[in-house]
């Protein structure tokens, strides 16, 4: 297969990438390395597969819609796996039309490149867990047949929104199309906006964190290496022309900030100065996901529970940054 993947320098795709290339897929990586965070770690996990043979970047924003469908039409790309989008919550506050750009025309030019490939091109794209908005924890997790009406951010509307489109775009072309659903996704190699990053930091430099909500939330944190099973496992296994699929792909193990923290600090071994603040805009009390949908159709099964995927974070966080304190 020739596989194009999107966001090739982010956290999960550089790891999908490092994937496909290990099993012989032939893969083209595109990434535009925007500044939302330190592009210098994109371009380390660039570099994780830079020298693999059967690997190409091409440094491209997915809204520039004619270079991408000519990327696909001509590149002899056979499946997508979309997932470049501009991520965070709290950013969409202050910049909403970067979102605007990315997740919504982004993902209408990646629909627009897969339906004039000239060939079918399966796609898997993501979404995410913002969708279900703020929902209290109870029962067995959040389930894709929840309603998805009510979202609480502009990222979370317009993950929604790219959701819908990738229906209609079924529908009409007879596109077979898979939506993830993922969950604070963390581990080695992670974004520096996500809370255990920004912590370690600082509590390497002796600087208070500080613990929004109260300390009173919960996140089913998903190991990287488990989200790239499932990426691969829906990759591996399309739908019909014309179908349409949404599954969570989570840890279904939801577990609270402060034990989090907790957990953080024993692999560090330092002690965490908090400040306890109210919630921020935008943000949800727990994430929950029911897998079962994602279960039945590819055995996923998530491995890594917190206890082990934090550690290994703090690991590779030592050895990358190597000047922090140890």
């Amino acid at each position: 297969m020739t596989i194009l993947v999107t966001g090739a320098a982010g956290f999960i795709g550089a790891a999908v990438v490092e994937r496909l290339l290990g099993r012989g897929e032939r893969v083209i990586g595109v990434d535009n390395f925007n500044d939302y965070y330190d592009p210098g770690l994109k371009e380390a996990r660039w570099r994780r597969s830079a020298g693999d043979p059967n690997y190409t970047t091409v440094r491209l924003d997915i809204a520039e819609a004619e270079a991408l469908a000519a990327l696909v039409r001509e590149g002899g790309v056979t499946r997508v796996v979309h997932l470049a989008a501009q991520a965070g919550v709290r950013h969409s506050i202050d910049n909403p039309f970067a979102y605007e750009r990315s997740n919504l025309a982004g993902h209408l030019s990646v629909l627009e490149a897969c339906r004039h490939a000239g060939r079918p091109v399966p796609l898997v794209y993501a979404s995410s867990s913002s969708v279900y908005g703020a929902r209290p924890l109870e029962g067995q997790g959040f389930r894709e047949t929840d309603p998805v009406d009510k979202p609480v951010s502009l990222y979370a509307a317009t993950k929604r929104s790219a959701e819908l489109m990738s229906i209609a775009y079924a529908g009409l072309y007879g596109m077979a199309q898979t939506g993830l659903r993922f969950f604070t996704v963390y581990g080695p190699w992670g974004r520096p906006d996500m809370a255990y990053f920004g912590f370690t930091r600082k509590i390497l430099a002796d600087e208070p964190i500080d613990v929004f909500g109260q300390g009173d939330m919960a996140r089913d944190f998903t190991y990287i290496d488990d989200i790239v099973q499932g990426v691969l496992g829906v990759l591996d296994n399309p739908p019909a022309g014309g179908e349409h699929r949404l599954f969570n792909i989570g840890d279904s193990r939801p577990v609270g900030l402060m034990r989090m923290i907790e957990v953080l600090e024993e692999a560090l071994g330092r002690t965490a100065e908090k400040r306890f603040l109210p919630m921020q805009p935008g943000d949800v009390p727990v994430t929950f996901a029911d897998v079962s949908g994602l279960k039945t159709l590819i055995g996923y099964d998530p491995k890594v529970p917190l206890e082990a995927g934090i550690p290994r974070f703090v690991a590779w966080y030592r050895d990358f940054y190597g000047k922090v304190s140890r």
